[in-house]
């Protein structure tokens, strides 16, 4: 399915998990392009995050007075991880050259007790993208929730933003301990993409704004009802990921996940530009 406005072009795959295959900018990739032959969710350009974003300790945890726990959904992963909706296909409500509304589903089952219906929009123009998602609580109980967007960027020299902390993670890649945002470089006048060392953290107190510079243009990664921003860059790749999220990982475990009662719903957005 692609989409296209100006010199922006997307090609999305509701039947993977309601994924982003590629996204280009005048020709060039802006996302990671999804390969011809998908091995793996991890190839996806981009996917959304739903119900929860990133990790789960062991999948446990404890919601009011139900005890919980999440069978691991990659055999790579020690933890469950960004939740059911990028595992799932998506059915398309509407569509036309510019947009694409996807729908999801979930009647509540072992992978995830509580019953939720997701709509992803992705808009292109000729400023970017626009993607927002849109989760209800379709069950009878209230649930945790916690949202995002797993852009995989092209490789870029140099990645720029402000962040009040950042949660260094321990060698099973959950929260250890709250350090200072420059704990790992200082971002806010830019990091280098191209390092030694393996990041995978969350940034806490994000303002909203990334600058990814490049040698064809800058680009802009805005988010909407996301407060922090999760940023994992691989040695040896050539790719990155700057993901916004409304909280760290394993958050139902640390009092961050958001409580949505039943018939509520909960937006966020991102925006890519340049």
């Amino acid at each position: 399915m692609k989409l296209a406005a100006g010199n922006w072009a997307l090609e999305a795959a509701p039947e993977w998990g309601g994924a982003i295959l590629s996204l280009t900018r005048a020709g060039c990739d802006v996302l990671r392009p999804t390969p011809a032959v998908v091995a793996d969710p991890f190839d996806l350009a981009c996917f959304p995050l739903v119900p929860y974003a990133n990790r789960i300790a062991a999948g446990s945890f404890l919601w009011g007075s139900q005890a919980v726990k999440l069978p691991r959904n990659h055999p790579e992963q020690a933890h469950p991880l960004h939740g059911t909706g990028w595992l799932m296909p998506w059915s398309v409500v509407c569509t036309d050259e510019t947009s694409v509304t996807m729908r999801l589903e979930h009647a509540g089952d072992e992978t995830w007790p509580w019953a939720f219906a997701a709509e992803q929009r992705l808009v292109v123009s000729a400023e970017g993208l626009l993607a927002t998602l849109e989760v209800e609580n379709t069950g009878e109980r209230a649930m945790p929730v916690s949202l995002g967007f797993h852009p995989y960027f092209a490789a870029a020299d140099r990645l720029r933003f402000v962040a009040d902390g950042v949660w260094l993670a321990d060698k099973e890649m959950l929260p250890a301990e709250h350090a200072a945002a420059d704990a790992l470089g200082d971002w806010s006048v830019g990091g280098a993409l191209v390092r030694p060392d393996l990041v995978d953290h969350c940034y806490t107190g994000w303002r909203g704004v990334a600058t990814i510079e490049r040698d064809d243009g800058d680009v802009v990664l805005t988010g909407e009802g996301t407060s922090a921003l999760h940023v994992y860059v691989p040695p040896g790749e050539a790719f990155f990921c700057a993901e916004p999220v409304t909280a760290m990982p394993d958050a139902v475990n640390r009092g961050e996940a958001a409580s949505l009662a039943p018939g509520a719903r909960t937006t966020i957005a991102m925006r890519i530009s340049g």
